[in-house]
């Protein structure tokens, strides 16, 4: 067995197991218990007999079909819209920008969690928010106006708020898949040929980045599609979309409406795997379309006016983010702020000061999941690479699909069922349940954050190691680790940023038990006091950026005599 783990046959397939048992199962699990209690199979409650009665309950409520068709339209065009215009921005700026700069401006906005910025775009969006107020004395208006910026019914506010957090993501992953391309000398190949910039990358650069982006780009979708917490926050009441409908039927006094719930649940499910079908088909015409585009030989009329306007647009989201993640500070400090007033009139520490009757509990849980969380997935994510190294076989097409499942399938589609099944087994309700739940969301994003960083290490450094007598395991401890300890705190750093925003998982697992900064967060979202909200949603934002801190200090202290390894350099 040592043997076995040494040379990473044995590890390698401990880690697959694991990671099959504690990612795959429960959500197999969850699945199918939320399938069974969709068909009106749910003996808990006394229904014991398959039915699409679930369904015809579900398609009978009252806005329904607003919902679904809402769901659809801020879904869809959320996604298509942060795709065209993060293929814009790089389009426009890639060779201006370095991407250290570039990786600089997207933190914040990859940190900020999404619960806490739709907080903020309320505080800068709604008729006494910011813009509202620089408007006024432009537009004369002695009160706030009687507009619907937010919760409006078309779910204007609900795309930009998905916009805001969906653009800067697409754009780390084009950015990373470009990395992986000869740009230069495509660009130059193509001018040379008399195409300008923007054809350059629709007919050459972009048929080569799609098939690596296409699986965050279905990410997006199915997020857009099924989120709860900004939908919560920034959506329409009634109807609200399709995911809210549901949490108000799970969460519902009268427990019948758990099998219609279940019902929508599987509803919600299709309608983003029909989402992904759709993608396939125009991913087909799109790619017939170009073939024929470039077979017939034409330049094109110049989109440079369309690369500017998407970096134009990409600016003016990127400042709305801005500000709300600034407001968000504002709010939880002012005292009187009387309209129309860019700032409070007087400033207060009272929102802060009843930490043990409030916030401090919140934080404390949020602490120990996201630290419990990122902790285990870590240590996960470590073992599959290096297991990968030992065995000296790369990562087949279904383990790849296996790590990226968790955030293709809508999390209400198998939350609840699995809900059901901790129940049965007594977990609900407690930190392992919700560390657990957590985990499903947390451990692809540290897999995927730490995966590239770690096949490009230079593997003569563990060579030159073994060949002075250090086994496996030292070579690990002394040689891999220290020299990826930033790739490692920066995939340490998005766990906790993953862990800190999970809302579904933390209020299905937690049974209403543990409270967390984002749940308090979107509860206190609609109510009055925007001071108390502002505590919480700043609380929310400030933990991931103190983990990305981190992760850029500690490697600078402990490397600062080693240029090479630290952030940014040469190695």
């Amino acid at each position: 067995m040592t043997t076995a783990f040494a040379d990473g046959r044995g590890l390698r397939a401990a880690v697959l197991v694991t990671v099959a048992l504690g990612l795959l199962l429960p959500i197999a699990a969850g699945l199918w218990q939320t399938t069974r209690a969709g068909l009106g199979v749910l003996p808990a409650i006394g229904a014991t007999d398959l039915s699409l009665r679930p369904f015809v309950d579900l398609i009978a409520l009252p806005g329904f079909s607003s919902a679904l068709r809402l769901t659809l339209v801020t879904g869809l065009m959320a996604s298509a819209l942060s795709l065209v215009l993060a293929v814009g921005v790089c389009a426009a700026m890639h060779g201006r920008i370095s991407p250290r700069a570039s990786g600089r401006l997207l933190t914040p906005f990859l940190a900020a969690p999404h619960a806490a910025m739709a907080i903020g775009l309320v505080f800068l969006l709604s008729p006494s928010g910011w813009i509202a107020r620089a408007l006024a004395p432009l537009a004369g208006w002695d009160r706030p106006p009687l507009w619907a910026s937010v919760n409006d019914p078309a779910g204007f506010a609900l795309i930009l708020g998905l916009m805001v957090k969906e653009v800067p993501f697409l754009l780390l992953v084009i950015l990373s898949a470009l990395s992986q391309l000869p740009l230069r000398q495509h660009l130059a190949a193509g001018r040379s040929l008399g195409y300008g910039r923007g054809i350059v990358w629709i007919k050459v650069i972009m048929p080569q980045v799609w098939p690596l982006i296409r699986l965050p780009v279905m990410v997006v979708l199915a997020y857009s599609l099924s989120v709860v917490d900004m939908a919560l926050i920034l959506g329409p009441s009634h109807p609200p979309t399709l995911a809210v409908l549901l949490l108000r039927l799970f969460t519902a006094p009268d427990i019948a409406m758990l099998l219609p719930a279940s019902a929508g649940a599987l509803m919600q499910a299709l309608l983003v795997a029909a989402a992904f079908a759709l993608l396939w088909v125009l991913e087909r015409v799109g790619r017939a379309i170009g073939r024929w585009w470039v077979r017939r030989g034409g330049r094109g009329s110049s989109v440079e006016p369309g690369l500017w306007l998407a970096t134009g647009l990409a600016a003016l989201l990127f400042a709305a983010g801005a500000l709300a993640m600034l407001s968000l500070l504002i709010w939880s400090l002012a005292w009187r702020w009387s309209w129309p007033g860019m700032l409070p009139e007087s400033w207060s520490l009272r929102a802060w000061s009843t930490p043990g009757g409030g916030w401090a509990a919140a934080l404390g849980n949020t602490v120990i999941l996201a630290a419990a969380t990122t902790a285990v997935s870590l240590a996960l994510a470590i073992a599959w690479l290096e297991g990968e190294d030992r065995a000296r076989r790369a990562r087949s097409g279904w383990a790849e699909a296996l790590i990226y499942l968790p955030l293709l399938v809508p999390q209400i589609g198998f939350l609840f069922g699995l809900n059901v099944l901790f129940l049965r087994l007594g977990l609900s309700g407690g930190y392992l349940a919700v560390i657990w739940a957590q985990a499903l969301f947390v451990f692809p994003y540290v897999m995927i954050a730490l995966s590239d960083p770690w096949r490009a290490l230079d593997p003569r450094l563990a060579r030159a190691a073994g060949s002075l007598g250090a086994g496996p395991w030292r070579r690990l401890f002394t040689i891999k680790l220290p020299v990826l300890m930033t790739p490692i705190l920066t995939a340490a750093a998005i766990g906790i940023a993953v862990s800190v925003a999970q809302y579904l998982p933390t209020l299905f697992m937690g049974a209403g038990r543990i409270a967390t900064l984002t749940t308090e967060a979107v509860t206190l979202s609609s109510a009055s006091d925007r001071r108390v909200t502002g505590v919480y949603a700043t609380l929310q934002t400030v933990l991931p950026f103190a983990a990305y801190g981190a992760a850029f200090l500690i490697p600078a202290l402990v490397h600062r005599n080693r240029r090479a390894l630290l952030p940014g350099g040469a190695a």
